[in-house]
């Protein structure tokens, strides 16, 4: 080696780290390390379900090229502003998790079998972390795009053998007193569409709750009263669709605007509050292989990342943590010389693949099927991809599953002629295994190792907020 060289090189290394060591490793490390020991009065936690490492890079590409910004999420990691590690989301039964397990992993510090909710494998009865803050006097609630009563805010509440049990959890919501439960699925309170007839809403009335119905009713809360607020039957529509039909946008909230309302009405309360926020059409649009769906609903909830960081940063006393519970189906941008041009067509896109399949009908002749496409999607399809598509409406083709294709349209077969124009693969239709993207801000943070099971959210939550495990 050139000694002389070898020497200048090291001496710019000197001179490199005489520098402020901030300046190195990024401008907010100092702030990072001022939440260290530090107590966490709040905590808000966020997960945007069934989110691939793929769909946060597609979502971040996609409001770049088109929204010309970064996404809030990967802002947060340009500017070193949060701590960040990989997890480990494993269930019990399996290396791939359901949103149940997934959910109940966070929310009972035990991993239990997939499709149960804080039950243990031998029948364990796992306190769920939102009682735990219950019992130390905190508020607590979550906001969710699906319904209410579903696996990923039930598991940080309930105890069920099945997470299929929404009727039976939407009344133990009540029963446990949580303070702001936002989403869908009226379905489950309302007498009229219920089973057994029971006027479940009229049980949260009896114990003081403001019933919140639509979009207008965020603005006119009172904050002296616990909220239920239930916009719709089934979960919310997908961010794209409620973007382009003025009707779902005076009905239904954002993500973002459940999440600022649930804030607001919980900050002010002495010992502290405790929110869980989901992204849950995230994972329905994944299961769909639907792209633009998906970009829509992970944009959406990166708005709501927003709403999140401008309180905690005003805030100081309050731990964000956001993550996901699972990847699901793998997408991501496929190599060739239109990549860029055709992953941008993305933006071309008016609605859902569920609301343009829905509309398809079997007496559709080839030139309705094209022109229908071509008016939605701004993409021309062949007789023969057309004619593919048309047989499933006439039975001709055998009808596609998917756990949310209640209607069994043909998701998949459409989603494998639109990689050709829009680049986007998928290898699957369901959950994977993989490692997930965790990123954490605030007080317990600085608790955060570089790869974690997903129970250790739980603990770490407890010791930020600096509440013994002894229930």
């Amino acid at each position: 080696m050139n000694r002389r060289k070898f020497l200048s090189g090291s001496a710019l290394l000197t001179g490199a780290f005489s520098l402020n060591p901030f300046d190195i490793f990024g401008k907010n490390s100092e702030e990072k390390l001022s939440f260290k020991g530090k107590k966490a009065k709040n905590i808000i936690f966020m997960i945007s379900d069934g989110m691939s490492n793929g769909t946060l890079s597609m979502a971040n590409l996609y409001s770049k090229n088109i929204l010309g910004r970064e996404s809030n999420w990967m802002h947060l990691y340009l500017e070193n502003r949060v701590s960040r590690a990989l997890m480990d989301t494993a269930s019990a039964s399996s290396i791939v998790t359901d949103s149940a397990a997934a959910s109940s992993s966070f929310g009972g510090g035990f991993r239990v079998n997939n499709g149960s909710l804080n039950v243990g494998v031998n029948g364990e009865q796992y306190l769920p972390i939102w009682q735990k803050f219950k019992k130390k006097g905190k508020k607590a609630g979550c906001v969710t795009t699906v319904t209410i009563t579903h696996a990923t805010p039930a598991g940080f509440c309930i105890n069920s053998a099945k997470r299929s049990a929404e009727p039976e959890i939407a009344e133990m919501y009540a029963e446990l007193g949580f303070d702001v439960m936002m989403g869908g699925g009226d379905e489950f309170f309302n007498a009229e569409k219920r089973k057994d007839k029971k006027d479940v809403y009229s049980s949260y009335k009896n114990k003081g709750y403001q019933i919140l119905k639509n979009r207008s009713d965020l603005q006119n809360t009172d904050k002296n009263k616990p909220i239920l607020g239930v916009f719709t039957t089934g979960a919310l529509p997908y961010s794209i669709d409620r973007k382009n039909m003025p009707e779902l946008q005076k009905t239904t909230p954002t993500l973002a605007e459940m999440a600022k309302t649930a804030i607001d009405h919980l900050k002010d309360h002495k010992e502290g509050f405790v929110l869980q926020i989901e992204g849950g059409k995230v994972d329905w649009s994944a299961h769909a292989n639907d792209v633009a769906a998906l970009i829509h609903d992970q944009i959406a909830f990166d708005d709501a990342i927003k709403i999140v960081m401008d309180f905690a940063e005003k805030d100081g006393n309050t731990l964000v943590i956001i993550t996901t519970d699972h990847g699901n189906a793998n997408p991501g941008t496929i190599y060739g010389a239109d990549a860029t041009k055709n992953f941008d067509s993305i933006a071309n896109y008016q609605f859902t693949n569920e609301y343009l399949l829905n509309t398809i009908r079997p007496d559709f002749n080839l030139q309705q099927v094209k022109d229908w496409i071509f008016t939605n999607h701004r993409f021309s399809v062949s007789d023969e991809e057309a004619n593919h598509l048309l047989n499933f409406y006439k039975g001709l083709e055998k009808d596609e599953e998917g756990l949310y294709n209640y209607k069994k349209l043909p998701y998949k077969a459409y989603s494998e002629i639109q990689k050709k124009h829009n680049s986007v693969g998928w290898i699957s239709m369901d959950h994977s295994g993989d490692y997930v993207e965790l990123a954490m801000y605030g007080p317990g943070s600085e608790l955060l190792k570089p790869f974690v099971k997903n129970t250790d959210l739980h603990y770490l939550m407890l010791k930020a907020a600096e509440v013994e495990n002894k229930f």
